[in-house]
């Protein structure tokens, strides 16, 4: 965990240099709103103004959650491993959306409950799935440290690879429970106020996943100022490999996109812990579920797309990549004041 305090702020003249590569094309100042804000911080991850995103690559951690004993979901946790074998084989949702954008995809066993067979899965196990954080701390200190360094390991060894951005994504039954129990506590609001239908729960699971929640947290008295504790007692293995993504992300100065509310909720646990990692986050998109407006708010990010998205997987992240695609062609290759003899646009106060 020491690796965390090697987390440097961004390179100020890079994200400079980038403003006024923006300010130089002919348009209006800032007319690309959000997107040029992005770019601009891209820069100053990779410290130059030359800002590219050719390789990328989706990390989408697999876990099961002992919360699915108390009836909060509509399905049980053997979806985990099947969904866990399509994505690792390439056939599910975020698959399709990676093979239109040029992304490859890497799913990650960390806690999946049910054996899957398939080559394709790395294996990097914890724990066959968390326990039922409504009875007991869902993780030991030992398997949210385990989960955490995993997540930092698999940042390093994508940056190696050569990936320029990652997304953060899950595959894990019962998950928006932990994450809505995280944000109740780190958003200092009810459960009722965070928690919604998740996969799509009838009314009457909805209060069952609630009541879970409220037992959970006054189970355990979690509390957003010791975030270690409070993830390892209501949170998942999943969301504590993703929160080491998002530190990874920052110790080896590569962009990491959040994509839901499960990824959002392990990006504010990262957040809590060291308030650097946010420089190095892109809030993809503001999810269907209660709680992702919030975490972002929490963390100063402006989603780029507000659609209600929910499906997970990282699919709401990978569809980041095609408008940072057109931003980067605007940067790079559209005509400047200079070119076409127009008189630049200055700020008006």
């Amino acid at each position: 965990m020491e690796r965390i305090n090697q987390i440097k702020p961004l390179d100020s003249k890079a994200c400079q240099a980038a403003k006024e590569n923006w300010d130089s094309i002919a348009k209006p100042l800032g007319s690309f709103g959000i997107l040029e804000e992005m770019v601009q911080k891209i820069a100053g991850i990779q410290g130059t103004a030359n800002v590219k995103i050719n390789r990328r690559t989706a990390v989408i951690f697999c876990a099961d959650h002992g919360i699915v004993e108390e009836g909060v979901t509509q399905c049980g946790s053997e979806v985990t491993a099947i969904c866990a074998k399509e994505i690792a084989e390439g056939r599910s949702n975020i698959n399709a959306l990676a093979d239109q954008f040029g992304a490859d995809v890497v799913a990650v066993d960390v806690g999946i409950l049910h054996p899957v067979s398939s080559s394709a899965l790395l294996r990097r196990h914890i724990a066959d799935g968390t326990r039922n954080f409504a009875q007991s701390p869902a993780m030991t200190e030992d398997e949210v440290n385990q989960a955490i360094r995993t997540g930092i390991d698999i940042a390093a060894s994508c940056k190696a690879d050569g990936a320029d951005i990652l997304i953060a994504g899950e595959m894990g039954i019962g998950n928006t429970t932990s994450a809505s129990a995280l944000a109740s506590v780190l958003l200092n609001l009810p459960p009722e106020t965070v928690t919604g239908k998740g996969s799509g729960l009838s009314t009457e699971g909805l209060q069952r996943k609630i009541a879970a929640i409220r037992r959970g947290i006054a189970l355990h008295h979690p509390d957003r100022a010791h975030p270690m504790h409070l993830l390892q007692t209501l949170g998942g293995l999943e969301i504590a490999a993703m929160t080491g993504l998002f530190f990874g992300g920052a110790i080896c100065r590569i962009p990491v996109i959040i994509d839901g509310v499960i990824s959002a909720a392990a990006a504010a646990i990262a957040f809590q812990l060291n308030p650097l990692c946010a420089d190095y986050m892109l809030a993809s998109h503001c999810s269907g579920e209660p709680a992702a407006s919030g975490m972002l708010q929490m963390m100063h990010l402006k989603a780029m797309i507000d659609a209600g998205l929910r499906l997970g997987e990282g699919t709401g992240a990978m569809l980041l990549l095609p408008l940072l695609d057109g931003a980067l062609a605007l940067y790079h290759h559209a005509h400047r004041f200079d070119d076409a003899k127009i008189e630049r646009y200055t700020e008006q106060l």
